[in-house]
């Protein structure tokens, strides 16, 4: 049964005391026994004399696979003036080199008979098929990525910008096609015949045909057919291979064989892995408890005093307007002393005024009839 990412990480706890007790041998490693690939399993021929650079099987790929559309079209040729290389959107490209004339390449993965990914794959996530292709199961991966690393030909990509659901991307040599009954999808749209689908032990026959028949047109060499201890995506070229992005330093000893030795650790790894991981998992999970304790500490603090402080501010205010509510009647007060005072001062003056004396308006009335 596969298991997610997510799955991986969440029974590492108790997937630990099992592998680190019982399961060291069942761990997968590279072998020293030599691979030579399964009979009747197909393969590509690139016939790098005949590419024109279209770039019809980029287009072609993309289609097949349902990749984003690429910032350039690809009928715009303008993008072979850069050499690039694929990545997880792009499963093949093809590159323009500078010779006499223009020389086109095409690039993707080359499918090994034993190949370098699977070998450094702790997980098994990539297999090796009965019908050429190595194909990649996503829910088996657990993001290591020492299939990039181990790959000589540089082709694994890596999806960083899925944060969530990242996987490795390569070319699968259109696998669901070919069970199908179907070409690959670049072979099928390769105007020139620049690309050969059939199996790989007539494909090489083929190759050496061409060679022997054309030897002023074709370097005395088959690439792939022994590279890595060989690939099921085969070239013949015109120019050295190395001229044309292509390495020649890797000899012929298959990637299991080379790492043998220093993969035969693999299972004691893959024992402890758990364990390593669970201790990680449980430190983390301390540090987010620890985290989240010293949170609410400071949560209750900081409401604790902003409590304290909004409680000496209502004092402070309840004072303050009791000393305002107090200045207020004690000036009402004074003014009502003031002003009864002064009534009363006015009541005391009216009484002291001096009465009028009797008769003096009778004897002026007297004077006036005089």
């Amino acid at each position: 049964m596969a298991i997610s990412r997510r799955k991986f990480i969440g029974c590492i706890g108790a997937a630990a005391l099992g592998n680190a007790t019982g399961a060291l041998g069942k761990a997968y490693g590279a072998s020293n026994k030599h691979f030579k690939g399964y009979p009747d399993s197909f393969g590509v021929l690139h016939d790098i004399t005949k590419c024109i650079g279209c770039r019809k099987c980029e287009s072609a790929c993309n289609a097949v696979n349902d990749l984003p559309e690429p910032r350039v079209p690809f009928d715009d040729l303008s993008v072979l003036d850069t050499r690039r290389r694929t990545d997880a959107d792009v499963f093949t490209v093809v590159n323009r080199f500078q010779h006499e004339p223009y020389v086109f390449a095409k690039k993707q993965c080359n499918h090994c008979l034993e190949p370098a990914c699977a070998s450094a794959c702790f997980v098994k996530a990539f297999t090796k098929t009965k019908q050429g292709a190595v194909i990649y199961d996503e829910s088996l991966c657990v993001g290591c990525r020492y299939c990039m690393v181990a790959c000589p030909f540089d082709v694994p990509a890596y999806e960083y910008h899925k944060a969530l659901t990242p996987r490795v991307t390569k070319c699968t040599m259109c696998y669901p096609r070919l069970l199908e009954g179907k070409l690959p999808g670049c072979v099928e749209a390769c105007p020139k015949n620049a690309l050969v689908f059939g199996k790989r032990d007539e494909l090489l026959k083929y190759a050496w045909k061409r060679i022997y028949a054309y030897p002023d047109q074709y370097t005395d060499h088959v690439y792939g057919e022994h590279e890595m201890g060989g690939t099921s995506w085969l070239y013949i070229s015109g120019v050295s291979f190395s001229e044309v992005g292509m390495r020649e330093d890797l000899g012929i000893t298959s990637a299991p064989e080379l790492t043998a030795g220093p993969l035969s650790a693999v299972p004691i790894v893959v024992g402890l892995w758990p364990v390593l991981l669970t201790g990680m998992y449980a430190i983390s999970k301390r540090k987010d408890r620890i985290a989240q304790e010293e949170k609410a500490a400071a949560v209750a603090e900081t409401i604790a005093l902003s409590q304290e402080e909004t409680q000496n501010k209502l004092d402070a205010l309840r004072e303050k307007m009791t000393r305002e509510k107090t200045a207020a009647i004690n000036f009402e007060v004074k003014k009502a002393l003031e002003e009864a005072e002064k009534e009363a001062q006015e009541t005391a003056d009216q009484e002291q005024k001096p009465e009028p004396e009797a008769g003096s308006d009778s004897g002026e009335s007297i004077e006036e009839d005089k």
